[in-house]
């Protein structure tokens, strides 16, 4: 079994194309996938419970001592709604906008919590909601409950943004990328399919930097 941590913030366009390519190459591994925030996982990885981690970074975050990173995907942050929004009559949306609706923000310890705290600059929106990674935000916004803020990676290319249920827009004058990061624990002797996992991720993470 190869046990991988995740984020949750590029589950479809990345991570299920990587499984499926695993499966076929080692039909008789089990991969386990468990979604957690970024402590937990380093946590997992430094002492064993993981193999391989996926975790954002704000560009300059420092990677923890004991790791080795290999950057997959760069991005930036946008925000992510629903086509029937106000905010989707915007090119751009300005942090000023995201004060007038409702926010889905992620919990304290999730890199976009920081994020969207360092962008309002302490201001309070109307109203807010606070939820566990990326998936559970997309789905909340699907449903109408608000907008949300994520790494362009995580939004586009999801099912449902190809379906048009939800959509985003880029944040005015943000020039901060967010990064994917593939960690895993520095080690004498890394188990093959862990290897070979490693290998698959950064595969498609370059195809996707081309598409």
């Amino acid at each position: 079994m190869v046990r991988v941590g995740t984020v949750n913030a590029a589950t479809v366009p990345l991570v299920i194309p990587v499984l499926r390519e695993f499966r076929a190459t080692h039909p008789v591994t089990q991969v386990e996938v468990v979604g957690a925030q970024q402590t937990d996982i380093q946590r997992g990885l430094a002492e064993g419970g993981f193999d391989l981690g996926l975790v954002n970074h704000l560009e300059g975050d420092d990677v923890p001592a004991g790791m080795e990173g290999t950057e997959l995907l760069r991005g930036r942050p946008v925000v992510c709604l629903r086509p029937d929004s106000p905010l989707a009559a915007l090119r751009v949306i300005g942090a000023d906008d995201l004060l007038g609706v409702p926010l889905i923000a992620m919990r304290a310890g999730y890199v976009m919590h920081r994020y969207v705290h360092r962008l309002l600059a302490g201001r309070s929106v109307v109203f807010s909601y606070s939820t566990d990674g990326a998936e559970m935000g997309k789905l909340m916004v699907a449903e109408g409950l608000g907008a949300t803020v994520l790494p362009d990676f995580s939004v586009a290319g999801d099912p449902l943004e190809r379906s048009g249920t939800i959509t985003y827009r880029p944040l005015a004058g943000e020039s901060t990328r967010v990064l994917l990061v593939l960690q895993r624990r520095r080690a004498e002797s890394v188990p093959q399919a862990a290897q070979d996992l490693h290998t698959a991720f950064v595969r498609r993470a370059r195809e996707l930097a081309r598409e």
